[in-house]
C-alpha cells in the first residue's frame, strides 16, 4: 500500500544507514542475546522541558537490538510549543548496548516526517515506529542513543500543529532530554537528523537550541527537503496549480489549523470532492485511510482553495508564523533537496536557504538534479553528521 500523501519522509534515509547495518550486525553477533529492562532511571516527574512524566520499556525489540543489549522505552515527557505553553509529548529513546565511551553516548534525535495529523499517527504506537526503527537500529549500530519524538498531539493526547516547526523543534530537543533522564551514560553532545516535516523540525531545533537548551552541546543537524516556508500552497491553491502531492498536504494543514484556531474555519478552505472526503482525507490510520489515495486523487483543482481574500489572508499569516528561517542556527547544517521536488517547490527552499544565509548560518547546501521529495541522495548525511561529532569544520555553501 501507498504512503498516506503528504510531506512524507524521503525511504532514502535506508541506504543511508546501510552500511553502519553491516556494521551493526558484526558487532551483535559477539554479545548474545539480552533480556534489557527498558530503561535505567524511573519516570522522575516535573514539569519543566524534558521531564519524563511516564517511561515504558519495550518488550518487542527488533532481533538485532536484543542481540546487541539495547535499551528501549517509549516515554512521555513535559515539552513546549512554539507560544512557550507547556505540553505532554510522546516518543521513543534508546540506548546501545555495551560499554559507554568516555562522556557517555553521543546522540542522535531523529524528526520525522509527516504520519499524519491525529494522534493514532505517532510512530510510539507503532511497533517498527511507521518505518523509523530501521534508522534507529542503525544508528544505535554506530553506538549512538537515538531519540525519536512523535510531536506534540501525535502519540500523546493533544492538537497537532503541523508544519508548525518551532513547536516540532522544541518537541525533538525535549526528547533528547527526556533520553538522558530515562537512561545513564548519555553525552549531552548530540546531533540531528529530519526529513520533510522533520528536516523543517530539526532546521528549527537547530535555531533555538543555544537559548532553549543550553545544557546541551548540538554540534549539527541534516535537514533533508525540509519543509521550512510553505507560505506559497496558499497561492497555488487560489490559482488552481497546486500539485497532485502538496492538494492532500494542504487539507492536513487546514484541518490542524482549524482544530486549534477558531479563525480557520474548514469551509472557507474547502469545496467538492474535499468536502465530501473530508474525514478520508484526514485520515492517517483505521479503516478510513485505504480510502485516501483515491480520495487525494479525486481533488479538483480549486476544491482546497480559500474562498476569499480574507480566509487567504489567515491561512497566509499563519503558514508565515511557522516558516523558517527565524533567526541564525546554532550549530551548522547540511540542507538537502531535489529540483523536482512536487511537495515542496524548489524555489521556496531556495529562498529560505537564501535567507539563512544571509543570517550568517553556516550550511553545507546540496541541491540535486533531478530528485524529488523521496529520492534525494543521503548517502552522505550520516558521514556529515559523524564529522560534526568529531569536531571537523563543516563546508561553508553560503
Amino acid at each position: 500500500m501507498r504512503r498516506p500523501a503528504g510531506l512524507t519522509r524521503p525511504v532514502t534515509w535506508s541506504i543511508a544507514i546501510i552500511l553502519v547495518l553491516v556494521v551493526a550486525v558484526v558487532v551483535v553477533l559477539v554479545v548474545g542475546l539480552s533480556n534489557p529492562d527498558g530503561t535505567d532511571n524511573p519516570a522522575r516527574g516535573g514539569d519543566a522541558p524534558g521531564s519524563v512524566l511516564s517511561a515504558t520499556p519495550m518488550d518487542d525489540l527488533p532481533l538485532l537490538m536484543k542481540l546487541g543489549k539495547v535499551k528501549g522505552s517509549v516515554v512521555q515527557y513535559v515539552s513546549t510549543d512554539s507560544s512557550g505553553k507547556r505540553t505532554r509529548v510522546s516518543g521513543t529513546v534508546f540506548k546501545p548496548g555495551g560499554e559507554a565511551p568516555a562522556g557517555g553516548w553521543p546522540v542522535v534525535a531523529v524528526a520525522h516526517g509527516t504520519l499524519g495529523i491525529n494522534t493514532e499517527c505517532g510512530p510510539s504506537l507503532s511497533s517498527d515506529l511507521h518505518g523509523l526503527i530501521g534508522l534507529a537500529q542503525g544508528l544505535l549500530g554506530a553506538k549512538y542513543a537515538v531519540a525519536i519524538a512523535d510531536y506534540q498531539g501525535l502519540g500523546a493526547a493533544g492538537v497537532h500543529p503541523y508544519l508548525d516547526s518551532g513547536t516540532a523543534g522544541r518537541n525533538v530537543i525535549d526528547s533528547v532530554r527526556a533520553l538522558r533522564s530515562v537512561f545513564d551514560d548519555i553525552s549531552p553532545r548530540w546531533g540531528g537528523f529530519g526529513s520533510s516535516q522533520g528536516g523543517g523540525a530539526i532546521w528549527a531545533a537547530d535555531e533555538d537550541a543555544r537559548t532553549y537548551a543550553p545544557e546541551l552541546d548540538l554540534v549539527g543537524v541534516v535537514a533533508g527537503v525540509p519543509a521550512a516556508d510553505v507560505v506559497g500552497l496558499v497561492a497555488k491553491a487560489r490559482a488552481g496549480t497546486l500539485t497532485r502531492d502538496q492538494a492532500p498536504a494542504l487539507q492536513w494543514v487546514v484541518e490542524a489549523a482549524a482544530r486549534s484556531h477558531p479563525d480557520i474555519v474548514r469551509d472557507d478552505y474547502r469545496s467538492g470532492s474535499a468536502v465530501t472526503n473530508w474525514d478520508v482525507l484526514s485520515a492517517c490510520a483505521g479503516p478510513l485511510v485505504s480510502r485516501r489515495d483515491a480520495a487525494a486523487d479525486a481533488l479538483g483543482p480549486f476544491d482546497l482553495a480559500p474562498r476569499t481574500d480574507e480566509a487567504a489572508a489567515r491561512l497566509t499569516d499563519l503558514l508565515r508564523s511557522y516558516a523558517l528561517p527565524r533567526k541564525a542556527v546554532s550549530a551548522p547544517m547540511y540542507v538537502l533537496y531535489g529540483d523536482a521536488d512536487t511537495y515542496i517547490d524548489k524555489a521556496w527552499t531556495q529562498a529560505a536557504v537564501a535567507k539563512a544565509c544571509a543570517l550568517g548560518d553556516r550550511l553545507t547546501i546540496s541541491e540535486q538534479a533531478g530528485k524529488g521529495h523521496g529520492d534525494i541522495n543521503l548517502d552522505n548525511a550520516l558521514p556529515w553528521l559523524q564529522s560534526r561529532f568529531a569536531g571537523a569544520t563543516s563546508e561553508q555553501d553560503c
